[in-house]
């Protein structure tokens, strides 16, 4: 098992990132503050949470689907990768693309964050690529189904 260092905010120790069940995948983020999310904006959510990753590991922030399906409460940096050498508090920017005010509470899960392994990547150059089925078709090139 893999070791993540934490350091809480002063007053924040009651939101640190836990499992909500045993089996999941990522732990939940909270908010610190008490916000108003104004709709068509992304707000800097602050959570209270510093960490030391391990080097070759990363955290991903995503989004939580019932704040998207309920409240269309997005993340605008989604996934959100927070490197193995950062330090400072975790932020989720988070974006209110409904058409009212969201508030956020203090305590409020906002976010999950998995801590993921990174693969050993080497890119190296090359005077030419193989050819593939795809070739450089792009975004929607294999149409709609």
């Amino acid at each position: 098992m893999i070791q993540v260092k934490i350091n809480m905010l002063a007053g924040c120790e009651d939101l640190i990132p836990v499992r909500a069940h045993e089996d999941d995948a990522a732990f939940d983020l909270r908010s610190r503050s008490d916000m108003i999310l104004p709709p068509g904006k992304s707000v800097l959510v602050p959570t209270g949470v510093f960490m030391e990753l391990p080097a070759g590991y990363e955290a991903q922030v995503r989004p939580r689907s019932g704040l998207a399906l309920k409240h269309n409460i997005m993340l605008t940096n989604s996934p959100g990768t927070i490197d193995a050498g950062y330090r400072g508090e975790v932020g989720v920017i988070m974006f209110n693309a409904g058409s009212g005010e969201f508030a956020v509470s203090r305590g409020d899960r906002i976010a999950q964050m998995v801590i993921a392994k990174l693969p050993e990547v080497e890119l190296v150059t090359a005077d030419a690529l193989s050819s593939s089925g795809r070739g450089a078709g792009g975004f929607g090139s294999t149409g709609r189904r």
